[in-house]
């Protein structure tokens, strides 16, 4: 395939995909049958009635207060203190509470009557939203990336494409995991929210495209990590609702947890009168704009928990006086511990795609297979997310293609008038440009790291963060070597069956994306050089960004924060490498282990 073949085909990604990442305040239209439907599905997942222990935050009393206790009559003060509750903070308080009481502090609301979050059909108009109360919380990299950090409880698993697979014996080993307790782990997740997928048709293109390009062997269905072709599990069930971590919580003790939504914490509190600095509760706000403070037990052993993910952890040290001092005194935070490495060593995996058009309907599917290859990149797919009759014509805010990750206009060539001509262009869009899907090709364990930092004192705000796709030269090598895997894989039979379109009418439908879109990016030929710039240019992300709080550096293998007590972060903030093809089993995974770990610790035989 010529470079400027494949620059068509990302121009029609960009096309397909500018609404799918892409609509401001989007929400989902329902039939009123439709609505009926859903009802009838979520209608016994009533958080009031399954998960009597989740509360809105106004309704907590602090211990000072002279009022009657609303925090549902049980604790004033709490063993464990979670601040997030997401992808690895649900699993991680349900095993807790089987023995100590729990506090878990969610700044989003609930999953479960969200429709955009509950239903497949409705992934991308999740991603869209950029409304305050949106699952999803826009934030844009200095590299000019846009991206979303999950703000609702279940986290990540709330927003993403539903992937689910382990990581590897190797990184298990790497990281100095207990291999038993990880496979005692694993399972306790899979068997309550996760599901064997039913191979859309697009993914057995892909699956029989991955094999015949030599992405071998076949490995059928498994959660394992494993080199080859292989389909891995969802947390889609078979009529497309999501099962997420908040879920989780419904196997925790109900009557020493205690959830709050809405609350978003401040800072964490410090008795800095001892040796070192100790945790001893955290500051919120609640949904009203009341502040309230949450205090830890006295007893010996209690902790306050960071699970925010790889953003709001780092973020949260800072905000409470733990990073690098300078950094700190400048923003005029008291200073409780100097370290240089909070909020150092980020990394996203970088995501170049390409999209197949296709001369009929596709059905929809977010990713089930995935090619494991042996040159340091994963091979995904989806299809189906573009075939909306108002994609054409809708306006799509400030998450849009236009303006952002999506576009091939530089950041500091996004003028208004540049937007409006591609607005105006995007209009003469044929409807089977939108039909079709994407192969996806996703960096495994990027060289290239970056760092977080804070732009001001405010929670809601989100950090500066920068990735610096690309900066280390090995990255782009392996881009390169998998781009060229995504060419044989258009090319190979499989595809070229079922997408049926002639040389004409690809040719014609590519013609028509190039001509309607903003492009200022030249024509290349078909060298490394030219495949380099491309890795460059349609550079996008999947979500897996980690670091920030990296094992050795701010935290000690047990996950304690180095230099203080009371205080554990337990997320993929402390990854120096992404697990996996997709992370979030192990994520989840690592709140049910360091759950686990932590009684151990603390109980001995009587932890069970």
């Amino acid at each position: 395939m010529e470079l400027a073949e494949a620059l068509k085909l990302f121009l029609s990604l960009v096309l397909l995909l500018q609404w799918l990442f892409s609509s401001s305040s989007a929400t989902f239209a329902l039939s009123q049958e439709e609505e009926q439907n859903i009802e009838g599905v979520l209608g016994d997942q009533s958080h009031e009635y399954k998960y009597p222990f989740i509360k809105r935050a106004s309704t907590f009393k602090s211990p000072s207060s002279s009022s009657t206790s609303s925090n549902g009559g049980k604790h004033t003060e709490y063993d464990y203190i979670v601040i997030g509750g997401g992808t690895a903070g649900c699993p991680l308080a349900a095993t807790l509470s089987d023995k100590f009481s729990v506090l878990v502090l969610e700044r989003g609301g609930v999953p479960f009557d969200n429709y955009n979050v509950s239903y497949m059909q409705n992934f991308h108009l999740s991603l869209a939203d950029t409304s305050p109360s949106s699952a999803s919380q826009c934030f844009i990299s200095t590299d000019g990336v846009f991206n979303s950090r999950a703000r609702v409880l279940g986290g990540g698993t709330c927003i993403n494409a539903g992937f689910y697979t382990r990581a590897s014996s190797s990184y298990v080993k790497r990281v100095g995991w207990d291999p038993k307790l990880v496979n005692e782990s694993y399972p306790w997740i899979e068997d309550r929210i996760v599901h064997r997928p039913k191979l859309a048709p697009w993914q057995r293109a892909v699956r029989d495209s991955l094999l015949e390009v030599g992405i071998s062997p076949f490995n059928g269905f498994t959660y394992d990590h494993k080199y080859g072709t292989k389909v891995g599990g969802t947390i889609f069930d078979d009529q497309g609702r999501r099962n997420t971590a908040a879920e989780l919580l419904s196997s925790g003790n109900p009557e020493n947890l205690t959830v709050l939504i809405y609350a978003t914490v401040q800072k964490i509190v410090f008795d800095t009168s001892g040796i070192k600095p100790k945790a001893t509760g955290v500051v919120f706000r609640d949904e009203n704009g009341e502040y309230h403070e949450a205090l830890l037990s006295t007893k010996p052993g209690s902790e306050v928990i960071l699970s925010s993910g790889a953003i709001g952890s780092p973020q949260l040290l800072l905000l409470s006086g733990i990073g690098p001092k300078a950094d700190l005194e400048k923003l005029n935070i008291p200073v409780v511990l100097d370290n240089k490495n909070v909020g150092k060593n980020m990394q996203d995996n970088p995501l170049n795609t390409v999209y197949i058009p296709s001369n009929k309907p596709v059905q929809q599917s977010l990713i089930q297979t995935v090619g494991v290859t042996n040159m340091g990149v994963y091979i995904e797919a989806s299809s189906g997310f573009g075939q909306s009759s108002d994609s054409i014509q809708r306006d799509h805010g400030i998450v849009s293609a236009e303006i952002g990750q999506l576009s091939t206009i530089p950041p500091k060539q996004r003028t208004k008038a540049a937007i409006q001509a591609f607005k105006d262009n995007k209009q003469d869009l044929p409807y089977e440009a939108f039909m079709g899907g994407f192969i996806l090709e996703k960096l495994a364990s990027p060289k290239s790291k970056g760092e977080l930092s804070l732009i001001n004192t405010s929670t809601d705000d989100n950090p500066s963060v920068t990735f610096n796709y690309f900066s280390h030269p090995l990255d782009l090598k392996r881009c390169v070597e998998g781009i060229r895997v995504v060419e044989k894989i258009v090319k190979s039979k499989p595809f070229i069956n079922y997408t049926r379109l002639d040389k004409a009418s690809l040719d014609r439908l590519l013609n028509m994306s190039v001509q309607a879109n903003v492009n200022l990016i030249p024509r290349h030929t078909n060298d490394t050089s030219s495949l380099e710039q491309f890795c460059k240019d349609t550079v996008i992300t999947i979500w897996h960004y980690h670091g920030g709080c990296n094992v050795g550096k701010v935290v000690a293998p047990d996950y304690r924060v180095l230099g203080v007590e009371g205080l554990r972060v337990v997320d993929g903030s402390t990854f120096s490498d992404s697990p996996g093809t997709n992370p979030q089993a192990t994520v989840m995974m690592m709140g049910r282990y360091m759950g686990v770990q932590i009684l151990r610790e603390r109980l001995g035989e009587a932890a069970g």
